[in-house]
């Protein structure tokens, strides 16, 4: 059993973290390209035949519970030292070595406002807040993607539409970067593009397109990357923009098409399906429709206005089965709503089950997850009452086993037996937390009886 309060003190006390948990974990021969002196750990079991992940040690519960769930496991996996001192201490080297890790990854984020030592006994706010931002620039991160029941959606990075200055528009024809008051890169999201498409013609879902082409610069160029790549294709479009924004762009979408691979376009001319071409804010109340009426669709938005679908995705269930629940009394009825909620055949949850990949334009994918309040359920283990005097409930560790389960699946995706290892993992998760919450410690302790670590 590893000492988890020992390390929850340590991180909280601003101890020597690094040491403790250095101690745990063997160095790793392997290191990521043009980084020869990253400091990468390895654990678990190296004798079978599963590729490895690597892990991002972060912050607070994203720290902990990541450590309990790969002791508990046994699977192989890196793992790169990433707290926020560290980062601070590294000046975010340590996100250059994650980002260019050579496998799958599961990234935390967390403690974005975070205290740090900044060497000379003062306290700042960690360098670049959760790290995400460089993590992505640093890791030629493109999309992320976040399925959730049936909606799906493919969020490009950064891509913020914000600029209506045309006097400070243009396209600079060595980077492709769309520059105004904010830098959107182009080829990012032509890469975008392309991907949501593809999942588009392999999925035979609805494909939506979220773009304000009528109102922000740079979402004029993002459409028209769309226009011209469903060119000479099968895609049949329902609705359309009123203008055709390839044309109406086209000599700065030229330039990023300049700077794209010859072969980019290779092959998709024999993909097909459907295609919606949606203003931006239309797609809220899409979503609700799509969401309810259970109509499989992939979205295309923005980062800006990809992250208010998903959060509107992630939020919405629990109104929705709130206002069943009035209206099942209305009605005269005592409904137990999430029990019916799960027979009509909904899936989404809360959305702390939401999960993300991150995309890069070479190297494989980023699982990533945030834990917004995981600082504050942190102390509440540390003053030794998780409950709050019974109006708190101790942290649901449930989120590391899924996304550890995302993450070795998209590493293995022919390995039967690890998925279903897997699957059984996740099932006897559920039948220790099915009951009365544990807290945390006690959870981990039950876990780690109660499962048999991979052995392949």
């Amino acid at each position: 059993m590893i000492d988890l309060m020992s390390i929850a003190k340590t991180e909280a006390s601003g101890g020597d973290l690094f040491a403790e948990l250095k101690v745990l974990y063997e160095e790793s021969e392997v290191r990521p390209e043009g980084f020869p002196d990253a400091v990468v750990w390895k654990g678990g079991n190296f004798n079978s035949n599963v590729q490895p992940v690597a892990h991002s040690l972060t912050d607070a519960y994203a720290l902990l519970g990541t450590i309990a769930a790969i002791d508990i496991l046994g699977l192989p996996f890196y793992a790169i030292p990433m707290w926020s001192q560290y980062r601070h201490d590294t000046k975010l080297e340590c996100l250059s070595w994650f980002g260019n890790m050579p496998c799958i990854s599961i990234k935390w984020s967390t403690a974005g406002d975070a205290y740090v030592n900044d060497g000379n006994g003062k306290k700042v706010v960690v360098m670049g807040k959760s790290g995400n931002a460089p993590l992505r620039t640093q890791a030629g991160v493109y999309c992320n993607v976040r399925p959730y029941g049936p909606i799906t959606v493919v969020r490009c990075m950064p891509c913020l539409p914000y600029s209506q200055n045309r006097p400070k528009f243009e396209v600079n024809d060595k980077t492709g970067l769309i520059h105004s008051e904010m830098n959107s890169p182009g080829i990012q999201m032509a890469y975008a593009n392309r991907l949501f498409l593809k999942m588009v013609h392999e999925s035979g879902k609805i494909g939506r397109v979220a773009m304000k082409p009528t109102q922000a610069m740079e979402d004029g160029i993002n459409a028209g990357i769309h226009a011209w790549m469903i060119k000479d294709t099968k895609f049949s479009v329902g609705r359309k923009y009123a203008v055709d924004p390839y044309e109406e762009h086209k000599e700065n979408i030229e330039k990023i098409i300049s700077l794209l691979p010859k072969n980019f376009k290779e092959g998709m001319d024999k993909w097909e399906g459907q295609i919606e071409q949606h203003i931006a804010d239309t797609n809220y109340g899409l979503l609700l429709w799509d969401l309810i009426e259970k109509k499989d669709c992939i979205v295309l938005a923005t980062d800006l206005d990809g992250d208010r679908l998903t959060d509107l995705l992630a939020d919405v269930s629990d109104p929705l089965r709130a206002f069943a629940k009035v209206f099942s009394k209305y009605l005269g009825q005592d409904v137990d709503i999430n029990k019916a909620w799960s027979e009509m055949g909904y899936t989404t949850g809360n959305g702390r089950d939401m999960t993300s990949v991150m995309h890069r334009m070479s190297g494989p994918a980023i699982h990533e997850q945030t834990l917004g309040s995981a600082d504050a359920m942190l102390l509440r283990l540390l003053k030794g009452d998780e409950w709050v005097d019974g109006t708190k409930k101790p942290y649901d560790p449930r989120i590391h086993f899924v996304l550890i389960r995302d993450a070795y699946i998209d590493a293995n995706p022919d390995n039967i037996d690890l998925r279903n290892w897997l699957d059984n993992v996740l099932e006897t998760f559920d039948n220790v937390y099915s009951q009365e919450r544990p807290g945390f410690l006690e959870g981990y302790k039950t876990l780690k009886e109660a499962i048999d670590p991979w052995t392949g």
